[in-house]
C-alpha cells in the first residue's frame, strides 16, 4: 500500500501514467470510467494512480451519484512550473557564464 507524505506536484506527476492522466484532464474534466478507459491498465490501477494525483493535490474530485469526476488544480502545476522556469533560468545563466569563462581563456 502506497503512504503519501507531502508529494509535491512534481513527485507525483514523475509516473509517465499520472503525466498522461494529467494531459487527459488539460482538455476538461473526466469520470473515472472516461479516464481509466484510455489505459491498458486495470481500472484498480488506474483509481490508485488517481488517488495519487489528488493527495498530491494535482487532482480534485466530486462526486455525482455513483460517479466520480475529476478535474486539474491548476495551483500545484503553476507552482512546479515556476520552479522549473527557475532552474532553467539558473543553469541557462551558469551556462552562460561557463561559455564566457571559457571564451576568455581561449583568447
Amino acid at each position: 500500500m502506497l503512504t503519501l507524505v507531502a508529494m509535491s506536484a512534481l513527485d507525483v506527476l514523475a509516473d509517465p501514467t499520472r503525466r498522461r492522466i494529467v494531459e487527459l484532464l488539460a482538455a476538461g474534466e473526466l469520470n473515472a470510467g472516461a479516464i481509466a478507459a484510455r489505459f491498458d491498465s486495470s481500472r484498480p490501477a488506474v483509481s490508485q494512480h488517481l488517488g495519487v494525483l489528488v493527495e498530491g493535490g494535482v487532482l480534485m474530485v466530486r462526486r455525482v451519484g455513483t460517479q466520480r469526476i475529476y478535474r486539474l488544480d491548476p495551483a500545484p502545476l503553476a507552482e512546479a512550473g515556476d520552479w522549473l522556469s527557475a532552474q532553467a533560468n539558473r543553469w541557462a545563466q551558469a551556462l552562460d557564464a561557463l561559455e564566457s569563462a571559457l571564451n576568455e581563456e581561449a583568447i
